[in-house]
């Protein structure tokens, strides 16, 4: 019996070697990436901003269905806001358009465990780690209308750094799948939910947070 115990792990420890393997590779793709913002019990949502995301990833797969992923990424990510007015009297009628871009630049390092279903199907649960490189806020405004029979239309332009407004860490925990073909390529698909407090200084309970939907591709190279 004790022979065939010795046999027994001697073998469990021969395919935990085996399965042990290293991995790395770039990736890149789309985020979705939207602002909330919170204060005396009100709540304003921006509108969600288009962006990408492009980096590198390496992968710890210490058993055939668990691994630990590490990443550093870089994407511009933040929020859009637009607001309008109308004004008229006495013959005279002006249509006002406000729009903010909300630019955070930002290098990611999400940080992760994977746990694979089947041998090309994983999902992976972590903490996106984000540290703010640059901060700025983009306004275009445009106002158009008549005024006595005449048409008029004026529009400018200006950009704000606030960076000494945003602070520099977004934590967002995040969830997440992949599916890796034979060839070692993959296609992720990923939610980031923003925790972190961006105003640096508010006034009372005013918060701003980030949170990112993130879909992308990448390949990945390595083995045993």
């Amino acid at each position: 019996m004790k022979k065939f115990i010795l046999m027994a792990a001697v073998a469990v420890m021969g395919m935990s070697v085996n399965a042990q393997e290293f991995k790395f590779g770039p990736k890149a793709g789309y985020s979705l990436s939207m602002l909330k913002a919170e204060g005396d019990g009100e709540s304003y949502k921006f509108d969600s901003k288009s962006t990408f995301y492009v980096g590198a990833l390496a992968e710890y797969k210490f058993s055939d269905k668990f691994a630990v992923q590490g990443e550093v990424l870089y994407s511009p990510i933040g929020g859009k806001q637009e607001e309008s007015v109308t004004y008229s009297e006495m013959g005279v009628t002006v249509t006002g358009t406000e729009k903010s871009d909300f630019k955070l630049g930002t290098v990611q390092i999400p940080v992760s465990a994977k746990y694979y279903a089947t041998e090309n199907l994983a999902f992976g649960l972590g903490v996106n780690f984000g540290i703010i490189t640059s901060a700025e806020v983009e306004v275009t405004a445009t106002l158009s209308g008549s005024a006595l029979g005449q048409a008029f239309e004026e529009s400018q332009g200006t950009t704000e750094d606030i960076k000494d407004n945003v602070k520099t860490l977004n934590l967002a925990p995040f969830v997440g799948a992949e599916y890796t073909l034979e060839n070692g390529l993959f296609f992720d698909a990923r939610y980031n939910l923003g925790v972190s407090n961006l105003i640096k200084n508010p006034e009372g309970n005013e918060t701003l947070k980030n949170s990112f939907f993130q879909i992308g591709v990448g390949f990945k190279f390595g083995g045993n």
